[in-house]
């Protein structure tokens, strides 16, 4: 691998090249091949959760269908670029308007993160896909498709992205594994797994900040490394605290979990989510849980409006004791 390689993220390093690369999406793969090899390929919406391989595909399928003409055939429009009314008036209008001389068969216009697209910039897009559609594909990626405006969704051949199967982003994190020459314990790679939620941008992203943290790149990432680097809370410190909440005084409760938040740098949201998950595993009576659910989304929806930390923490233990009286 060249100089320059070494130095990107992971996540760029190792983006799908082809569509043979692009893992998890078999189905998706398939249908879109079948259109280009008909010559019939539609306008694209693809959407669903962010490091499903929405990009990746698009710019993978770019590069199988122009090969090195790809800069000249293909518009790329990000998030971070204006796309305002003006830029769909002028920009992609001025694109899509002309054709290349050499070239048979249409351009590519990608749109990243429409669904951050104002809707009068969508309204405009609408009657440009319309004009230019002999010479011109769009292909719109978004992570909400209710964001969209129904007139593009209707131009549109949808695909939902599903969030990464776990065998799928197994097979990518331990080829990166043997690439980068990097050792994982079994139970770091559990971890990384789940917490990974289907998204591969996140497996590779904390893959890459594990090995930041190793001071000999021969020793092993541990699964404390894979929490610390993800921000994740350790089920452990999620047991420490539920089991305090439940044996102990409110004071002392209180105390514990202020300690393990301050020691482990945790937001109240994240032993929140955490508390959930744990006791997922739990064997409860329905009663209980929609109480204690209940409840502590009417906490997290406090939080997000900006909830005093002391109180709501303190409403976290009162909800996980009350709830738990039921239990008895």
């Amino acid at each position: 691998m060249n100089r320059s390689a070494e130095n990107l993220p992971w996540i760029e390093k190792y983006r799908p090249q082809t569509l043979d690369d692009v893992y998890g999406q078999r189905e998706i793969v398939g249908t879109v091949r079948k259109f280009v090899k008909e010559g019939r390929l539609p306008h694209l919406l693809f959407y669903g959760p962010p490091g499903t391989g929405k990009t990746s595909m698009i710019v993978a399928l770019s590069r199988e269908i122009y090969g090195t003409n790809y800069r000249n055939m293909v518009l790329e429009l990000n998030a971070s670029d204006d796309r305002g009314i003006d830029v769909v008036r002028n920009q992609i209008k001025e694109f899509a308007s002309t054709r290349q001389i050499f070239s048979k068969g249409f351009k590519l216009i990608i749109l990243d993160e429409a669904d951050a697209m104002t809707n009068a910039a969508q309204n405009a897009l609408r009657r440009i896909i319309e004009k230019y559609t002999k010479n011109t594909r769009f292909c719109i990626l978004a992570n909400y498709a209710h964001k969209l405006t129904p007139a593009l969704l209707s131009r549109c051949t949808r695909f939902r992205f599903q969030p990464l199967p776990t065998d799928a982003i197994e097979k990518r994190v331990n080829k990166v594994l043997i690439l980068e020459n990097l050792k994982l314990s079994r139970e770091a790679f559990t971890a990384l797994l789940r917490l990974s939620k289907g998204d591969m941008r996140r497996a590779l992203n904390v893959l890459q900040a594990s090995k930041a943290t190793l001071d000999d790149p021969d020793a092993e990432v541990t699964e404390d490394t894979i929490y610390e680097c993800i921000g994740a809370p350790h089920p452990q410190d999620i047991e420490t605290a539920l089991e305090s909440m439940l044996k102990d005084d409110w004071s002392t409760a209180f105390f514990t979990v202020n300690k393990i938040r301050t020691l482990k740098g945790l937001a109240l949201i994240d032993l929140v989510e955490g508390i959930v998950e744990t006791l997922e595993g739990y064997e409860l009576k329905p009663e209980t849980r929609v109480e204690l659910l209940c409840k502590l989304s009417d906490i997290e929806y406090a939080m997000s409006k900006g909830g005093n930390d002391k109180v709501q923490s303190s409403a976290v233990i009162g909800v996980v004791k009350s709830s738990f009286e039921l239990e008895a």
